[in-house]
Order: C-alpha cells, then sequence, then structure tokens
C-alpha cells in the first residue's frame, strides 16, 4: 500500500517552517532561509543543484532518503509561490526555473485551479482545489505504486495530519527561534495515532519521525 510520506521539514524550535513575509526575495519568509542551512551543505543536495562538493553523514543520508521511492508530490499554493488570491496571470511558474526538482506529477491545493503545467525533466503541476482525501487519491494514481511526498508549506501539512492521512512525518528540529512565520503545530489537538519512531541528532539538527501507531 502506497504511504503518503513527509521528509526534511525543517522546524525552529518555536514551531515554524517558514519565516513572515514571503516574497519572491525571500521565499522561505523573512530568516526562513536559516531552516535550512544544514541541508544546504549536504553531499545530496549538492548533487541535485548540480555542483560539487558537500558532506556525507547523517543529515545527507535524511536528504537522500526524501527521495527514495517517491512517484508523486504534493504542496500547498504557499509552497508553489507568492501569489495570493486569483492568479493574475499563468506567468508564475514556480520557484524552480524550467527544470523543477520533482520529475513527477506534482499536485498544487489552492483554492484557484488553472490549466495543468508541464514543465521541462518530467515535472507537470496540477492545480487542485479538493479535499485532502480527493487530492491523495489522485496522487496516489499518478505515483504508479509509488509512494506520495507531501512538501510543505504548514497549512497543507496540517490539513493531512489533522485528516489521519499521513503515514510517515520527519521533522528536522533546527536550535533555533524564528518568532513569527507559518507555524505547524497549530490546531493539532493531540495527534492520537502517531508515536515518536526514532529521534537522531547530528551536529546541525535533531531528526525526529513520527509514524502511525
Amino acid at each position: 500500500m502506497p504511504k503518503l510520506r513527509v521528509h526534511n521539514l525543517a522546524i525552529s524550535l518555536d514551531g515554524y517552517v517558514a519565516g513572515p513575509n514571503q516574497s519572491p526575495d525571500n521565499p522561505l519568509g523573512e530568516g526562513g532561509e536559516s531552516l535550512h542551512e544544514w541541508m544546504f551543505t549536504t553531499r545530496t543536495w549538492h548533487q541535485l543543484s548540480g555542483t560539487e562538493g558537500g558532506e556525507a553523514g547523517v543529515d545527507d543520508e535524511f536528504v537522500a532518503t526524501g527521495d527514495v521511492g517517491i512517484g508523486a508530490t504534493i504542496m500547498g499554493r504557499n509552497m508553489f509561490g507568492p501569489i495570493r488570491g486569483a492568479w493574475p496571470d499563468e506567468e508564475w511558474k514556480g520557484w524552480w526555473g524550467d527544470n523543477p526538482p520533482y520529475h513527477h506529477d506534482t499536485f498544487v491545493m489552492t483554492h484557484h485551479p488553472r490549466p495543468s503545467l508541464p514543465m521541462t525533466g518530467g515535472t507537470t503541476f496540477h492545480f487542485v482545489n479538493d479535499t485532502p482525501e480527493e487530492v491523495l487519491k489522485q496522487a496516489v494514481e499518478a505515483a504508479d505504486g509509488k509512494d506520495v511526498r507531501l512538501g510543505g508549506g504548514s497549512s497543507a501539512v496540517r490539513q493531512f495530519l489533522q485528516a489521519g492521512l499521513v503515514d510517515e512525518l520527519h521533522l528536522a528540529v533546527v536550535p533555533i527561534l524564528l518568532g513569527g512565520g507559518e507555524r505547524l503545530y497549530d490546531d493539532l489537538g493531540t495527534l492520537l495515532g502517531y508515536r515518536v519512531s526514532s529521534a537522531v541528532r547530528s551536529p546541525a539538527v535533531t531528526h525526529v519521525q513520527f509514524s502511525k501507531a
């Protein structure tokens, strides 16, 4: 049975996965890039970026695992871009240039659907206005037997957690305080049915994994 997996979701000690005031100049919000500095030093990140270098070790292993066995991706509109409300046009094609790093069907949750957007390298963005359950059904079908990855932002992840649809959740807890932005932990209740399956510390972050009990 395919799983819905969250990998490498970097989160501050006060529960934020992005900083405030997202904009084209601040894709992760003000101060949000500091959440991902641990990832930028890994060998896998350098390989994905087409550059030499990077470090092996615990952090690199977690980054690499996030791409294993994934056949489709779901993300929230905030992860796709900074535009809010109705699309003024269809010019915005995401943060990643002409060849996004997904290379499979990627479902963008939005209240303002637009035509699907095929990109170089096999990524096709589908803009869907539906419940988490229905979006997951579409993604599972597109994944063709592989697992589905759930990306950010915080609102998208919360919706799937609230519905009990996430099978595996990996948080990279970064020892910083952001003080504002996009917070993950709001309105989650007690998250009954989930347990901490492992906690591994690296020099940069603590990797906490949750799974269904």
